[in-house]
């Protein structure tokens, strides 16, 4: 009897779909801190209310740990990463000096073709879209700023912003949804402008304001969740 070889596409399709899925469920019960700081997820308790195997919920761990949602530690599994501070602040103010150094050289270097392709990308993201999600805002964000890095013409910087990007994407999510994405827009628009214009200063400055707010936002909406974290805590006990 022949056994066949070809690989069938029609299960491993459903599969995948099935770990997108148990990712994203999992990521929004980080986001909206059902599991708290610190908090060990329950693999077991977790793919029972799921309605999952544990296969693809360890997938959907493995990426949510990769994406800086949680912890793995070895030997005691999976935990809810804490939000702290002075970590975000110093990411925060790491990326301040890496994106103002590249917008300084980009106001030197840029080529007229590549910020003519920023503008259009601008044009682009900037439109009402009920169908982005927060995950596409996010993403939004950090292609524009990373396309700016890249008017430097320093390969080193646009990398850096990216490892940056990639540690504080998982807070990022916290703020995301108060978001006053016009305006942020406007000033995504003012910064490509200086820099188009070879106003390096003008930049920086612009640069240096929208990254000072961000951060302040953030730490606010991680204090707010903390307080509503334990407050529904408190109250979940005394029921």
């Amino acid at each position: 009897m022949r056994v066949s070889t070809v690989t069938d596409e029609s299960t491993e399709e459903p599969a995948q779909s099935n770990v997108e899925r148990v990712y994203d469920l999992v990521r929004d019960l980080a986001i909206r801190f059902e599991l708290r700081p610190g908090e060990r997820v329950n693999e077991v308790a977790l793919a029972r209310q799921l309605q999952v195997s544990r296969t693809p919920l360890r997938e959907a761990l493995n990426r949510l740990t990769a994406d800086g949602f949680l912890d793995c530690r070895t030997g005691k599994g999976f935990f809810r990463r804490n939000l702290e501070v002075k970590e975000i602040f110093d990411l925060y103010e790491f990326r301040q000096k890496i994106e103002i150094a590249g917008s300084e050289l980009a106001a030197e270097r840029a080529d007229p073709t590549k910020v003519q392709e920023l503008r259009d990308f601008l044009e682009i993201s900037r439109r009402d879209d009920p169908e982005r999600t927060v995950e596409d805002l996010v993403a939004l964000d950090e292609q524009f700023h990373e396309m700016l890095a890249a008017l430097s013409g320093n390969g080193e910087i646009v990398e850096t912003l990216r490892r940056i990007n990639a540690r504080i994407r998982f807070v990022r999510w916290v703020a995301m949804e108060n978001d006053r994405r016009s305006h942020t827009q406007c000033e995504h628009v003012a910064i490509l402008d200086a820099v188009a214009s070879g106003r390096p200063a003008e930049a920086r400055q612009i640069l240096q304001h929208h990254i000072d707010a961000r951060l302040e936002q953030i730490t606010e909406a991680i204090r707010n969740s903390y307080a509503q974290i334990y407050m529904n805590g408190t109250r979940a006990e005394a029921q």
